[in-house]
């Protein structure tokens, strides 16, 4: 993006009601660098292996920027965008702090423990966890995916469901790369996982290293700008309005006989991306729902 690196950033959050959170995510995913991280309120589950979503509670929509001139300008531009946006709708105030990468991380480091999601371990590096076929190990970084959000568990799910030994996958949206390592512990042939922020790159390829899997998966900074692959599954863990700006990318991307994951949208918003990509050709298999979350599972036919 052009962004030079900064040891420090600014980082916006707001804690939105439920109903305004997908339009609080589009305007910092607009100002934003390398997107938006929503977070659930995530408390542990009563066994202690997994996590539970509060649904009494506001979701987290954060955003980054550099500190430093730049940053600062696109800062105001947001601000007055979230203004604009609570003349209309009702969410409180953000709130904007500056924050070292070192803080960020030990951050993480306090919330982030082992747990299970479907057939998968994820653990941080610093955890003491006994390693089977499908641990993930994942230090996410400023990156989203630590397999604690509701869409990055439909994925993973969805995944170990759909994903057959030896085929192609294509992880749009990596974030710290959870998903396209994932879909290599299951067996994929060859991952390609991609990603817009240098900064999730940065973290995805630390953490394919890190699980031992370079040779498998490919991680590479950028996004599809048109027909690609072509992939046997898509995985694209993105938000609304961009899975509908890259459908016509994504669909031709798809191999016949393929499957599309899509998930980071609201279930008020699944009706509208289905058809989308039905109008593409892709026929709706399933949907999931998790803590007003959804995934979409569609297909293309074999031609």
């Amino acid at each position: 993006m052009g962004t030079p690196m900064s040891t420090n950033w600014l980082e916006i959050s707001v804690a939105a009601p439920r109903e305004a959170a997908d339009a609080v995510a589009e305007v910092l995913g607009r100002y934003g660098h390398g997107g938006v991280a929503i977070e659930e309120p995530i408390r542990p589950d009563p066994e202690g292996e997994g996590y539970e979503v509060d649904l009494t509670a506001p979701v987290v929509v954060r955003a980054y920027l550099p500190e430093n001139a730049a940053g600062r300008r696109r800062l105001g531009r947001l601000l007055q965008a979230l203004w604009h946006l609570r003349q209309v709708v009702e969410f409180p105030e953000p709130e904007v702090r500056t924050l070292a990468e070192a803080d960020w991380a030990h951050a993480w480091k306090e919330h982030f423990r082992p747990h299970r999601v479907g057939p998968f371990l994820i653990a941080p590096p610093w955890a003491e966890v006994t390693a089977d076929g499908l641990t993930l190990i994942i230090d996410p970084g400023p990156a989203f995916g630590t397999g604690l959000h509701p869409t990055t568990q439909l994925c993973l799910e969805l995944a170990a469901e759909l994903l057959r030994p030896g085929e192609t996958v294509l992880d749009l949206g990596t974030g710290s790369g959870i998903l396209a390592i994932a879909a290599a512990r299951l067996g994929a042939g060859q991952v390609l996982a991609l990603d817009i922020d240098p900064l999730a790159v940065k973290a995805a390829r630390a953490n394919v290293r890190r699980n031992r899997l370079s040779r498998r998966i490919r991680v590479a900074r950028g996004t599809l700008k048109g027909p690609a692959g072509p992939f046997g599954l898509i995985l694209a863990n993105l938000s609304a309005p961009v899975l509908a700006e890259l459908a016509p990318a994504i669909a031709g991307s798809l191999a016949p006989g393929g499957r599309l994951v899509a998930s980071g949208l609201l279930v008020g918003r699944a009706d509208e991306l289905e058809a989308r990509y039905a109008d593409l050709g892709l026929r709706p298999i399933s949907r999931r729902v998790s803590a007003d979350w959804a995934a979409l599972v569609m297909g293309r036919g074999q031609e």
